[in-house]
């Protein structure tokens, strides 16, 4: 079975030191595991794994104190937990760990943000080093398949998706198998968990509507009209799917104009495979009536691992003004702006719009097509 390389391997490798914890975050069945035993695999130190899915993993935190800890992982160098969140408190044992163990390295995974932000993040200030792991991404397909290979496999990705399973599985009934599973079993599992909620119907049909409007602005109040529930339940609801890595949002960018709009927000999913499970639709991608759709909703979440693999830190926006001209992409990086226009169709020529150009004439603008996508995502 070929194993790819994640882009984040070497730098979380890198990234463990003594006392600070390494945090790895990103939905279920990502490959957050796999990378856990690479590292497990080639670490000579004394090592210990636990599972937060395990109680007793639980019962070596307790009780919280020094004394306990030093006779629990004294003589560990390397503390790996799988799923930390769902440990309570985890945050501040993790603290105690690294404060009062001498030379621990410490790496967790979270396939959710609920607990991991509030419970690691803030007692951890200063101790850690985050990394966020996705499906696969073009840079990553580069090691491993050259241009015709990558070309011929995109209206398949353009569909399925890049979990990483996928490339195991022969057959497209196979494939598509994995998918419904993945989301029903895996993805929405965290949401309903959590939070107490448990009408997993209103979470799916709030995915659906999502997904029906890539490319466009939500309106919670007409989300919230649809699923009849009040519009700060559908807040919290995306709020939610935002934080176990499903979807993700985008605002609207405005220096200058009174007309450009600002107050709603687009939203995409992190994986195209994903977004067509739940609007109950695999057909191929010559076949589909939505290409522009999965088209951009694709580039824009492999434009995201691109940023966060490299560490390229721009503020992204879309950018939308009342009377209808609109740039699908901004991106706001040291004080200067790039305007990207993603388009399917390579032939037709585009030019910026024209309360664009007048607005911000210092602003680059390209137009992102089959012809040059790969410099963009890569």
């Amino acid at each position: 079975m070929q194993y790819i390389n994640r882009y984040i391997e070497d730098n979380i490798k890198k990234a463990l030191i003594s006392n600070k914890v390494v945090v790895v975050l990103g939905a279920r069945r990502t490959g957050k595991t796999e990378i856990l035993k690479r590292i497990i695999k080639v670490e000579q130190e004394k090592k210990m794994v636990l599972n937060g899915d395990d109680i007793n993993s639980h019962n070596l935190f307790i009780p919280v104190s020094i004394e306990n800890y030093k006779i629990n992982f004294g003589t560990t160098k390397l503390l790996v937990i799988d799923e930390a969140q769902k440990i309570n408190e985890i945050g501040n044992k993790l603290k105690l760990l690294v404060d009062n163990i001498e030379g621990i390295k410490i790496l967790v995974t979270g396939s959710s943000a609920f607990d991991i932000y509030s419970k690691i993040g803030e007692p951890l200030t200063g101790r850690k080093t985050t990394f966020h792991l996705y499906p696969f991404s073009q840079l990553e397909y580069n090691n491993y398949e050259d241009i015709l290979a990558t070309k011929s496999s995109l209206p398949s990705r353009l569909v399925l998706g890049n979990y990483p399973e996928l490339i195991h599985l022969p057959s497209k009934e196979e494939k598509h198998d994995y998918l419904y599973e993945l989301a029903n079993s895996y993805l929405l599992k965290d949401i309903l968990e959590f939070e107490g909620i448990r009408n997993a119907d209103k979470i799916r049909n709030l995915l659906r509507l999502i997904a029906y409007q890539i490319g466009q602005e939500v309106s919670l109040s007409e989300l919230a009209q649809n699923l009849e529930i009040h519009k700060d339940t559908v807040a919290r609801y995306l709020d939610l799917l935002s934080k176990t890595f499903v979807i993700f949002k985008i605002e609207g960018f405005s220096k200058n104009l009174r007309k450009e709009i600002t107050k709603m927000s687009r939203w995409y999913f992190y994986d195209n495979g994903i977004r067509n499970v739940i609007i109950n639709n695999l057909i191929d991608f010559d076949l589909r009536n939505d290409q522009g759709q999965l088209w951009e909703n694709y580039l824009i979440s492999e434009r995201i691992k691109f940023q966060s693999y490299t560490k390229y830190r721009s503020t992204n926006y879309f950018w939308r003004t009342y009377d209808k001209q609109e740039i699908d992409w901004i991106e706001e990086k040291d004080g200067n702006l790039s305007a990207y226009e993603i388009k399917l169709n390579e032939k037709k020529k585009f030019k910026a719009p024209s309360a664009w150009t007048q607005t911000y004439p210092q602003a680059s603008y390209q137009v992102i097509t089959p012809n040059n996508y790969l410099q963009w995502i890569t």
